[in-house]
């Protein structure tokens, strides 16, 4: 299914009955990779499954920016008419569901946050190199996008509303560190870290995050 918002045409599909979960991808991803996961939580829940912009089906555009992502998804949830709103994200999803918390804090209920960062300097300094190298070979933009971005202060983080947990895996891209500080931030926050797991590992194509889903908005 398609939606124009923001000046964008975004896919996103639809499964199951329930109340609303929004389901985000990370960068250079797309909606498919909670696949398995949807055949777990389309039962219990009405899954929007989207293709962030530049992604999958979703419209491309030149230049990339957490914050026009988030104003997408913000606008989507209100022309849906999206009531009791839980989100899910991963990485970049987790960058835009802490944006949308914090922009617009009456618009969701429960943010279940994946690997996430609020400055660039949250990614581990070796990957943070390799991504400056791919980009200079590249000249990827929704690489210069995590290089320069995003810029979340902790005023922002304070003004979020929603239910929180943060995950991470114990060998995460993002320091560990980095995501706790931002869990102080966050008035009603947990941050959990899944032993053995890397940034994704338990998200992409995976069974483990619906699971982690379900627990924690039973």
């Amino acid at each position: 299914m398609f939606i124009h918002v923001n000046g964008v045409r975004l896919f996103y599909e639809k499964q199951g009955t329930g109340k609303p979960l929004i389901l985000l991808h990370g960068n250079e991803e797309d909606h498919r990779i909670f696949d398995e996961a949807i055949e777990l939580l389309k039962k219990h829940y009405t899954v929007y499954a989207v293709d962030s912009r530049g992604h999958g089906q979703s419209d491309k555009v030149l230049e990339y920016h957490y914050l026009d992502m988030a104003k997408d998804i913000q606008e989507m949830i209100e022309q849906l008419e999206l009531k009791d709103v839980s989100l899910m994200g991963s990485s970049d999803g987790a960058i835009i569901g802490l944006l949308i918390g914090s922009l617009y804090p009456k618009l969701v209920d429960h943010l279940i946050l994946a690997g996430v960062n609020v400055k660039p300097n949250g990614v581990i300094l070796e990957i943070y190199q390799e991504m400056k190298e791919q980009y200079q070979k590249t000249k990827n933009p929704l690489i210069r996008m995590m290089l320069e971005e995003p810029h979340i202060s902790n005023q922002q983080l304070h003004q979020i509303e929603a239910k929180t947990l943060l995950l991470a895996g114990s060998d995460d891209l993002i320091k560990l560190d980095h995501i706790e500080r931002i869990s102080h931030h966050i008035k009603n926050c947990e941050f959990r870290i899944l032993e053995g797991e890397d940034h994704s590992s338990y998200i992409i194509h995976n069974k483990k995050i619906a699971k982690i889903i379900l627990e924690e908005l039973k």
